[in-house]
């Protein structure tokens, strides 16, 4: 019956794994079943606890809840931080489709139950698939045990109250964005310039109507350089990629100490 006296520990592994898997990229998709999800974090949860570096034992007392919220928090924080890097795909569609004029035609997204941008939609599924043709998901699963040996199980995060990961979330957000604006520049900037003709253009032969011709030739230059630059996206992708490996082990680092 040794068993019983590791259930304790287990509940914490196991808390962490799914928080993880709620915030973590691919597995947070609504297209993995939620039955899938626990159950892989119970079996994960279950060859976590041979790890030489977990505690043998957790006592159940008044201070066992606090360890359970910060297991929930831990799991969110890694997560979330891995997904930043493709809410920045996103965020770049979502400059992008207000510059051509498709901010207006947004899509319904069933996995995440919001409304995304087209361009949006189109990179950040061209990054997923990316991101599992290079076992990401392999990675990222790794990065969830690692967090293991790296973050103490039984004992309370010093960073969590002193705002370290706090300000480590707020730097990853303004990277972010960075990432976003770097990602839409090609495009964005083409289609600026297409705004600027067209105003030369309307100031010049006034008869012409801009608002007929400007859509059709923002829509047609949008889909030319996406198309040429989208061999350089998957560069990109790459050291975006790695920034988000790398952002999951400075996180960890953080909290564990």
């Amino acid at each position: 019956m040794e068993w019983l006296n590791q259930l304790p520990l287990f509940f914490l592994v196991f808390v962490r794994m799914t928080s993880f898997f709620v915030t973590a990229p691919i597995f947070m998709m609504r297209d993995v079943p939620v039955p899938f999800k626990i159950g892989l974090a119970f079996f994960l949860s279950l060859i976590a606890l041979s790890f030489p570096t977990l505690p043998e034992t957790v006592p159940i007392d008044n201070y066992y809840w606090l360890l359970l919220i910060k297991e929930a928090i831990v799991g969110i924080t890694i997560g979330f931080t891995a997904a930043l890097i493709l809410y920045a795909v996103q965020t770049a569609g979502i400059f992008i489709d207000m510059q051509v004029g498709f901010a207006m035609a947004n899509i319904f997204d069933p996995q995440t139950g919001v409304q995304t941008p087209i361009t949006g939609r189109l990179k950040y599924t061209l990054a997923i698939l990316f991101l599992l043709s290079l076992n990401g998901h392999h990675l990222l699963i790794r990065g969830i045990f690692t967090s293991l040996e790296w973050i103490a199980v039984d004992q309370w995060i010093p960073a969590l109250a002193d705002g370290k990961v706090s300000s480590f979330l707020t730097d990853a957000l303004g990277r972010m964005f960075e990432a976003a604006f770097l990602i839409a520049v090609p495009v964005a900037g083409a289609l600026f310039m297409v705004d600027i003709a067209l105003g030369i253009v309307a100031k010049t032969v006034p008869q012409m109507n801009v608002f007929v011709v400007g859509l059709p030739l923002k829509i047609m230059v949008n889909f030319i350089i996406l198309l040429i630059v989208l061999p350089g996206f998957f560069f990109i992708l790459q050291k975006l990629f790695a920034d988000m490996f790398g952002s999951m082990q400075a996180i960890m680092r953080i909290m564990g100490g």
